[in-house]
């Protein structure tokens, strides 16, 4: 009776352990595919299609090389590469026809398809310690090409193709001379209208285009992924278009554009889908080359709201924390918390909010192509070697609103730069600036300048300077190092500055006064 029962159980466990090995999980060397690194995406393709006719599965790659063509995925799919897969991507644009739905730098057209294409799909899943390789060169030297012909050239057929399909494309004047190239690169990973996406431990690089591009989409996580596209134009790392709760983690990116950026459509196209991306949150994460940090914009027509950026590294990029739009996007851009970071070489600003981006124009009625930039906090930042600490430059018909800062300190060659804002504060915030003040304010109301200063103040320079700014107060400041002028203030439509509790025993010129200042702007 034992050893029935042994033989018995060694048969439960021997058919467990094959149903687990086999139910829902396909190794792609026993699909039709190989690890030599010769073609088969008809193989990879097809245990896609079978896996999603079960129900749905794992496709799986063991170690050794892999090259394919685009994939569609489907509901319920998962691609797990395995330690020391390498799955890399055609160089033959062939291999990403026919040309699909997608959204290309916030315009929805018909172009190549994305190297992972998902529409209208649920429950998909990339993941694994394998690394994914877009061979983006092949892509960034036809861009090249394009741009740099000296006068016409032919067309490609692809451009050809590209032409026939987006017959009544709707965009703004300016970005004619993109759309004049007919030649638009297909994303990494594109979901589009998809649910319920995860995104897990690989390594992507050398993107043709943007890496991880989730569209209309919710429920998105990206999590202890790295990215690595270097050299390389428009390569951005992460970039949610019109989604819905997505949480971006513990990722390592170094890119040829922004890192991550989050975007909600262009112009009058963004506007007509109306989706804003919404539910962010972004920790853990370190950035290194690349335009941006974190961008918000500058495709933002259908609004962004309620983003947490926190415990992030910025180590290299041009810039740190970045929100950009222009006249003519519309759009609102609110409820934006940026908390614990730390910044060091940063080539440009700091911190920059920009409403001027693509092109200087000038005020028009406010409508809904006006652009919105409110509600937006940042606190306990951190930077070294910074070019600029920050700028914030709203439009007369629309200031930049509803802004603070607290707990900053920036060692960097200038301060922040305020122009065309409304409430904005600064709390405990040093600046020690290598040229120019610490604080330049123009064009402004309803100002708070709380405990702030700079440990290396410059002689003849005013720590803070101000230009036609109304309702300030200036309170709680006690520099401890020698200052020469610690206000300057200037212009006509300055008035109701009020200093208070505050102690200037180490500053030489407390106010220094320009010649069109009334003189009774200033109260102390």
């Amino acid at each position: 009776m034992k050893i029935k029962n042994i033989i018995i159980l060694l048969c439960f466990v021997t058919g467990f352990n094959t149903a687990f090995a086999n139910d829902g999980w396909l190794n792609i060397l026993k699909e039709g595919g190989n690890n030599k690194g010769v073609i088969c995406t008809q193989a990879i393709q097809g245990a896609i299609e079978k896996a999603s006719k079960n129900g749905g599965g794992t496709i799986f790659f063991p170690a050794g090389e892999y090259l394919t063509g685009a994939l569609k995925l489907k509901s319920n799919i998962t691609i797990y590469l395995d330690s020391g897969a390498l799955l890399k991507f055609s160089e033959n644009f062939d291999d990403y026809l026919p040309f699909v739905e997608m959204r290309y730098e916030g315009i929805v057209m018909q172009t190549f398809s994305p190297l992972f294409y998902a529409k209208d799909a649920e429950n998909i899943t990339i993941k694994g310690r394998g690394v994914i390789d877009g061979q983006g060169k092949a892509w960034w030297n036809e861009v090249y090409r394009i741009e740099t012909a000296k006068g016409p050239i032919p067309e490609t057929k692809y451009q050809k193709m590209w032409v026939e399909q987006n017959k009544g494309i709707v965009y703004s004047a300016y970005y004619q001379r993109t759309i004049d190239k007919h030649f638009f690169r297909p994303a990494f990973f594109q979901s589009y209208n998809c649910k319920n996406i995860l995104i897990e431990g690989v390594t992507f690089q050398n993107s043709p285009f943007w890496t991880i591009n989730p569209v209309f989409c919710d429920n998105v996580t990206i999590t202890g992924i790295t990215i690595f596209n270097p050299h390389s134009p428009n390569t951005d790392g992460i970039n949610p278009s019109s989604c819905r709760n997505v949480h971006i983690s513990n990722c390592h990116i170094s890119v040829g554009d922004d890192c991550i950026t989050i975007k909600s459509g262009r112009d009058e196209d963004g506007r007509k889908y109306g989706r804003p991306t919404e539910n962010v949150t972004i920790t853990n994460c370190t950035m290194l080359s690349g335009h941006g940090g974190v961008v918000i914009g500058s495709e933002m027509s259908g609004g962004i709201k309620k983003i947490t950026i926190s415990n992030c590294v910025f180590d290299g990029t041009d810039r740190g924390i970045r929100i950009k739009s222009a006249r003519g996007r519309g759009g609102v851009v609110e409820e934006i918390r940026v908390d614990n970071i730390v910044m060091k070489d940063i080539k440009e600003e700091a911190i920059v909010l920009n409403l001027f981006y693509d092109k200087d124009t000038k005020a028009e009625p406010v409508t809904e192509k006006t652009p919105i930039f409110r509600n937006i906090h940042m606190s306990n930042i951190t930077g070294s070697n910074v070019n600029k600490a920050g700028m914030i430059l709203g439009i007369s018909e629309m200031p930049v609103q509803n802004i603070s800062f607290s707990n900053i300190n920036m060692d960097a060659k200038e301060g922040f730069t305020v122009s065309t804002a409304t409430d904005v504060e600064f709390h405990d915030v040093k600046v020690n600036a290598s040229m120019g003040s610490s604080f330049k304010i123009s064009d402004a109301k309803n100002i708070i300048l709380d405990n702030v200063g700079s440990s290396t103040p410059i002689k003849g320079i005013p720590v803070i300077k101000l230009d036609n700014v109304s309702n300030m107060m200036i309170t709680n400041n006690f520099p401890f190092y020698a200052t020469d002028v610690f206000i300057e203030a200037d212009g006509a439509a300055t008035k109701g500055i009020y200093l208070k509790n505050n102690v200037f025993n180490n500053v030489s010129t407390v106010i220094k006064k320009g010649k069109d200042l009334d003189k009774n702007a200033i109260v102390e």
